[in-house]
């Protein structure tokens, strides 16, 4: 095939080039940021390389901007994965995205792809932000403004949400068979939340269109996991002097990866498990072991880490405090209200996340993991925390992280020196902070109050309240590191990790 430079330098690094001239484009990304290159766009490669069947080559789309596509499109799509673990380095040389499109760029232009019928799956990965949705309620934001512009111009949408109900509405009106939408998010249930959205959009448009996209469009529910820093300009030079040729969309990643898929598919689809993905008939158990053992353990060490001056969760577990902090969150606080997928040992799983979280060689930024929380913590902290509470349990670290991350949202360190804080609604945040910074109560009860984030479970409940204001109160006064170390003075009284490890 006829290939730029860039591209030649890198397929010559590459045991087998498979991809044909004219790659057939079988799925369509939404959100091709470096997650999906070093996740679901690895296991596509997998899959192609190793069965023959070259009809599944991806055509990424970035919702905003124009980066990824300026990296990738002058390699022909070519690019590095870099993983490291405590073994060393190896490189492997993805060949399964065929282009990338700037949406905003041409609008049209995705939609026919979109609705193409030789797209099977139309797959996302957006952010939970990415959604438009009120995370306490799982339901479609319809004030949100991109969504309102939409709901007036499908024809050049500017959300993930839009683009799939207009390119939905087109194979529809065509009569082209419906496309699996597969979601691999960290969202609860992120298929059915998918379809929810999708549809609660779709019924502002057509009856009849919702008709149709509930019968005939699959939704399965997935579960990802591997964990992928920010590539830095320093990675990029790094695999130039080590490879010998300049990869600019390289992404580097763990050893580790899982993607567990919900066999529910409308079409035809790549046997992904022949390249190691599970599928299973039920997500649930494997879902919610990942959202509230990693991502909960994962955001709570970011912003307790972060405010204690740590640049990198290596840097974190290297701390006795953190070490001990995470062992308690998890194993006796997060592990018990969770009912184990099948061949998952719960304290083995967790055991072998600790050990990931310590990787020196991924250099993951805690600033990176902070971002977005108030659409990431309702799933990864707050449902736990209700289950804890209903069953009139402690759930006394979960609350120390929600109050370190409401601390983070004040957008100041513990110098005092301005945080630029990422999220969609860091200035309803902050807004708070500035009304009621000098009187405690308001203040938690402001933050509580913000019902597109706390659901009422927990906005009404006197002992989250209580306890995510005193260790509020407590890191605003004393910094995070003396508030660590007064929360395992106060929990070691209850806690089975910390006694096994006196014994120890």
């Amino acid at each position: 095939m006829t290939v730029t430079r860039l591209g030649r330098e890198i397929v010559s690094k590459s045991d087998e080039l498979y991809r044909p001239q004219t790659p057939n484009i079988g799925i369509v990304h939404l959100g091709i940021g470096a997650f999906h290159r070093a996740h679901q766009a690895v296991y596509t490669d997998t899959y192609m390389r190793k069965s023959g069947d070259h009809n599944w080559f991806i055509a990424g789309v970035s919702l905003r901007s124009g980066t990824v596509a300026e990296q990738l499109n002058p390699q022909d799509g070519f690019y590095t994965v870099k993983v490291s673990s405590a073994q060393g380095q190896e490189q492997q040389i993805v060949q399964s995205v065929a282009k990338v499109l700037v949406a905003p760029d041409d609008p049209q232009a995705v939609l026919s792809l979109m609705a193409s019928p030789t797209c099977h799956i139309i797959s996302l990965t957006v952010t939970e932000k990415g959604y438009c949705h009120d995370p306490s309620t799982g339901n479609l934001n319809v004030q949100h403004p991109d969504i309102v512009h939409d709901l007036s111009n499908l024809d050049k949408p500017k959300t993930a949400i839009g683009y799939l109900v207009s390119a939905l509405k087109t194979r529809f009106e065509a009569h082209i068979d419906a496309p699996t939408i597969l979601c691999c998010d960290n969202l609860p249930e992120n298929g059915n939340t998918t379809a929810r959205i999708v549809t609660q959009f779709a019924t502002r448009i057509s009856d009849e269109l919702v008709a149709w996209i509930n019968e005939n469009v699959a939704f399965p529910n997935t579960m990802v996991d591997r964990i992928v820093p920010a590539t830095t300009p320093s990675d990029i030079d790094e695999l130039a002097d080590e490879a010998g040729y300049r990869d600019s969309a390289m992404v580097k990643t763990e050893a580790f990866t899982q993607w567990v898929i919900e066999d529910k598919f409308a079409g035809k689809r790549p046997y992904w498990e022949d390249a190691g993905a599970t599928i299973v008939s039920n997500v649930d158990v494997f879902e919610k072991a990942k959202l509230r053992l990693l991502n909960g353990a994962h955001s709570s060490l970011a912003y307790a880490g972060f405010l204690s001056g740590y640049e990198f969760v290596s840097e974190v577990m290297e701390d006795k405090a953190f070490e001990r902090y995470l062992n308690i969150l998890m194993c006796d606080e997060i592990a018990p209200t969770l009912t184990p997928p099948p061949g998952l040992e719960l304290t083995s799983y967790t055991a072998d996340l600790l050990a990931r979280f310590t990787n020196p060689a991924l250099f993951h930024k805690t600033y990176q993991i902070a971002m977005d929380g108030s659409q990431k913590l309702p799933q990864r902290l707050f449902h736990t925390i209700e289950d804890r509470l209903q069953n009139g349990e402690s759930a006394e670290c979960l609350c120390f992280a929600v109050a370190s991350w409401l601390r983070y949202t004040m957008a100041f360190d513990a110098k005092g020196d301005v945080i630029e804080v990422q999220d969609p609604i860091a200035d309803v945040l902050y807004d708070v902070q500035k009304r009621d910074f000098y009187e405690i109560d308001k203040l938690v009860k402001g933050y509580l109050g913000l019902s597109q984030i706390f659901p009422q479970t927990l906005s009404t409940n006197d002992v989250f309240e209580e306890r995510v204001k005193y260790w509020l109160s407590y890191i605003l006064a004393n910094g995070v590191p003396t508030a660590l170390d007064s929360l395992l003075l106060e929990v070691q009284d209850y806690s089975p990790q910390l006694k096994q490890q006196a014994v120890l």
